[in-house]
């Protein structure tokens, strides 16, 4: 606003002596009275005394439209601090919304709990696309508390997400942001397939436990393999190596520097596969090439490839003695793969399948099969004892007991506890069982005069010598005579330890001395010799320990350590996240870290090697 002028001094002077010739006046000459009194005189004063008003309600205006100013500044700033805080508040994994309201409104606005599980994934993936998604805040992992060696991966933390939750890897990279360190995505079946009719999912709220029977359905493994391919090529582009299959390439070669599958250092990305319910049982061959047409589809994208042969709600009664050539046939196929890294092969086991010869047969399999390790384990067609008689079960939820479908829940914890030590047991016993790896020393190449390696030289300067006699002059003729005779194959003399004579093998033109090159291959577990190798003793590797990740009523800090106790490396969260929430990975973190630091321990990881 721009103020009025305000009156220069000639006018205040003027002004000042008027005001002292009205005050003289007033019983003064008639002739100032009758000036006082003239238009002239009160036009000017009209005229100055407009002026004085509009200066002083100039400054009036100004000092209200500071005010506003001020008011509309704070407005903005408490608005914005509200945003700002708002949205690291329900971006944080901690926030305890998450569990209280998030988790009990999906349940209340959905009363099918599929359709619940698939508006929370819609809800996932569309945040994340804005950058609004739930993520671990804090950093956690970055003292290094909760490492663990798992498949020579130093990993993050010892949690991870089970199969289930991301059936279609729609969101592996917002559930890597809520802080596991494992993601397992699927299962994944060959071709599509529908699963079981609808409803297949049910709630026991009061016992925070699930019964479904999804029968695998799934969108086939050709869409999870492009979905996968998609989410490796804009990693490719956003880190500067491209959007081409070369960039895509030179990302699952490691080039940059994370795993190619889950593409996050310290984590690692699982892609559990099945077969599809309509392949019979008893055909071996079309099981296997149901698994092996998962594996060439998929494996490029995983880190590990977890075999399911647990499921409950497909009708599958894998028999122990095929189960053999099924994993080879997988873990052969995994090794085909199109990249430096080959992706590690696990075998994912039903709970009930828990007799001693089951339990043997299994681990058998597995070492037979050189399958890196076991997944202890899956739901359950059991019902556990404190609710299958209706005890504390209102009427809804006795009728949930009675559908058919795999059990998940807490109540499964002990006997997931139970079967992993005996896996862990067995699995270690039948280490033990592998034949000791086979030393070949290497031998010191021998003349016929039987001379050691530093006569080489010698007997090559022999042979030249003993050649050159049978050699003709270097003449015109000569090379004419050679160019015209017929070719033929040289004689084993030539070889630099032989005799004079031929070689006793070499019986005609046509047929080819014995040596290393087309001799008869070695066993598999002796590597090939090479230069770099040929001073030292070669031995054939060492079997190793197999992985165990546990899974099956795992909910706290305190079930974690128990599992990992009893020789799992990774323990897996399922039914846990459908009840607790985002935050779930993030709260046993912290408790884990506070019973550490009253400990002064450590987690006492077995079996992570």
């Amino acid at each position: 606003m721009v103020l009025s002028r305000p009156p220069n001094t000639r006018t205040v002077r003027l002004l000042s002596c008027l005001a002292s010739v009205e005050r003289n006046a007033r019983h003064s000459h008639p002739f100032l009275s009758a000036l006082r009194s003239s238009p002239a005189i009160r036009v000017f004063r009209h005229r100055t005394n407009a002026r004085f008003a509009s200066t002083s309600e100039a400054a009036a205006t100004n000092a209200i439209s500071l005010t506003a100013r001020l008011k509309n500044l704070l407005l903005g700033t408490s608005i914005g601090l509200l945003v700002a805080f708002g949205y690291y508040y329900i971006t944080d994994t901690r926030a305890s919304v998450h569990q209280w309201l998030v988790v009990p409104s999906l349940r209340w606005i959905y009363n099918d709990a599929e359709e619940a599980h698939e508006a929370g994934t819609k809800a996932l993936k569309t945040l994340y696309e804005f950058g609004l998604h739930p993520r671990e805040r804090g950093n956690l992992d970055s003292a290094g508390n909760f490492a663990v060696e798992v498949f020579g991966h130093r990993l993050a933390n010892p949690i991870g997400i089970s199969a289930g939750l991301d059936k279609g890897a729609e969101i592996p990279t917002p559930l890597f942001s809520l802080g596991p360190a494992v993601v397992e995505v699927g299962g994944v079946t060959p071709q599509p397939q529908a699963g079981n009719a609808k409803p297949r999912v049910f709630r026991l709220p009061v016992h925070k436990a699930l019964i479904n029977r999804y029968g695998l359905n799934s969108e086939g493994a050709d869409v999870i393999a492009m979905r996968l391919r998609r989410r490796v090529r804009e990693y490719a582009h956003a880190t500067g190596f491209g959007i081409d299959e070369f960039a895509e390439q030179r990302v699952l070669d490691g080039e940059a520097g994370v795993p190619p599958g889950s593409l996050i250092e310290g984590k690692l990305l699982a892609v559990q596969v099945a077969k599809n319910t309509n392949t019979p049982d008893d055909d071996i061959e079309a099981v296997k090439a149901d698994y092996v047409y998962c594996v060439e589809a998929l494996a490029r994208y995983a880190d590990i490839l977890v075999v399911n042969i647990s499921c409950p709600n497909t009708g599958s009664k894998q028999k122990v003695e095929p189960l053999r050539n099924i994993l080879t046939s997988v873990v052969e196929a995994a090794k085909k793969v199109n990249r430096k890294t080959k992706p590690f092969v696990m075998v994912k086991v039903s709970p009930d399948e828990d007799s001693d010869a089951q339990v043997m047969g299994i681990c058998d399999a597995v070492w037979e099969s050189n399958v890196d390790g076991v997944i202890v384990n899956n739901t359950t067609k059991r019902r556990p004892d404190l609710v299958s008689s209706g005890q504390g079960l209102s009427n809804k939820e006795t009728a949930v007991m009675a559908e058919q479908g795999g059990f998940s829940g807490p109540q499964l914890f002990e006997r997931t506890v139970a079967l992993v030590k005996r896996y862990r047991k067995t699995l270690d016993d039948g280490m033990q069982r592998q034949p000791d790896p086979v030393s070949v020393p290497t031998q010191e190449p021998k003349s016929p005069e039987g001379g050691s390696s530093n006569q080489v030289a010698d007997q090559i300067e022999a042979t030249v010598r003993r050649d050159q006699r049978h050699l003709k002059d270097s003449t015109e003729k000569a090379e004419k005579d050679s160019k015209s005779q017929p070719l033929f194959r040289l004689p084993a003399r030539n070889d630099p330890f032989s005799s004079e004579n031929s070689d006793p093998k070499f019986t005609h033109p046509g047929q080819l001395p014995q040596t290393q090159s087309n001799a008869p291959s070695q066993p598999s577990s002796y590597p090939s010799s090479s230069p770099a190798s040929s001073s030292q003793n070669l031995h054939a590797e060492a079997p190793k320990r197999k992985v165990i990740f546990a899974s099956g009523g795992i909910t706290n800090e305190r079930q974690v350590q128990e599992v990992l106790a009893a020789g799992s490396s990774i323990a897996l969260l399922y039914t846990a996240l459908v009840y607790g929430g985002v935050g779930t990975v993030s709260s046993i973190k912290g408790r884990l870290e506070e019973d550490m630091k009253r400990a002064g321990g450590d987690l006492g990881v077995q079996g992570t090697k």
